[in-house]
């Protein structure tokens, strides 16, 4: 839960956040009036924002602020990397601090998935399809996250092209979605080990893997995910691409049993720093 004080009263809602962050203690309400000077001094206070104004202008206040957050850091503010190691680790440190700033700026919705804002789109389904269903719930979310939830309802609505599996790809939310084509044309090319009758896809995510090396003609593909989501989005485009005979989904850790001539890997993301809490690694997923 997270409360706030409105109205001379205290509010208190559930409390929504993908990446599992702790509800914030300092919120503030605000509305069309906030400059994005004033919310970008908030946010660097770590101070959240509730907004209560027009849908629209908080949208427009999101890209005001993530504009304010790509300048270039003040000459002599910032340690120069002494090798890639170190440029690698301030980068994404950098983004985390930006993810953190952009993520202060909260909408509510209401126990429906409704957003109570004027001008507000309608992101029912999206909230469903990410979320599961209404619980009846009022909640606040990060305006940041539910544009990311809302995304996500696209491309799994329209699906996205890959001449490689002879279709498309529906990517659900919180699944890597397929839009970077280096690994899809490198897991289309490679050259296959000599009679390859059964691989491993491991992490499989939204499936495109095992679906490339279906079409390729492996005959059996174990895909294995521990991620609910993701076993539910690989089941879905196997299906839509008729690929249900060679390929079969298998929640576990890692490695199903048996060997394979053929493993395959595309991890959905690295670690800058090795034991830091998987929602405060600067490359974790992004929901």
């Amino acid at each position: 839960m997270i409360a706030w004080t409105e109205g001379g009263g205290t509010k208190s809602a559930r409390w929504r956040s993908e990446a599992g962050l702790p509800a914030y203690e300092q919120l503030v309400v605000v509305d069309d009036r906030l400059s994005v000077d004033a919310a970008w001094k908030l946010a660097g206070g770590g101070t959240a924002m509730l907004w209560r104004g027009d849908w629209q202008n908080a949208r427009h206040l999101l890209q005001g602020l993530s504009r304010r957050a790509d300048r270039q850091p003040r000459s002599g503010s910032q340690k120069k990397p002494a090798t890639p190691a170190e440029a690698f680790e301030q980068h994404r440190q950098n983004q985390g601090r930006r993810a953190q700033a952009l993520g202060l700026l909260l909408v509510p919705l209401g126990g429906d998935y409704s957003i109570p804002l004027r001008r507000a789109q309608d992101v029912r389904q999206a909230c469903i399809e990410a979320y599961g269903p209404p619980s009846g719930e009022d909640s606040l979310v990060s305006l940041r996250e539910l544009l990311a939830v809302v995304s996500a309802h696209e491309w799994r609505k329209k699906g996205v092209p890959v001449p490689a599996v002879e279709g498309r790809i529906y990517p659900h939310y919180g699944v890597f979605s397929p839009v970077r084509g280096e690994y899809v044309d490198l897991v289309a090319k490679a050259p296959l080990p000599a009679n390859c009758d059964l691989a491993f896809d491991i992490g499989t995510g939204s499936g495109i893997i095992a679906a490339i090396l279906a079409r390729r003609g492996v005959k059996q593909i174990v895909a294995t995910d521990m991620d609910e989501r993701a076993l539910a989005c690989a089941s879905e485009n196997v299906e839509k691409l008729g690929l249900t005979a060679a390929i079969r989904l298998v929640k576990t850790d890692l490695f199903p049993e048996g060997r394979a001539k053929l493993v395959v890997c595309n991890p959905p993301w690295l670690p800058a720093q090795v034991g830091w809490p998987r929602t405060s690694r600067p490359m974790a997923r992004a929901g």
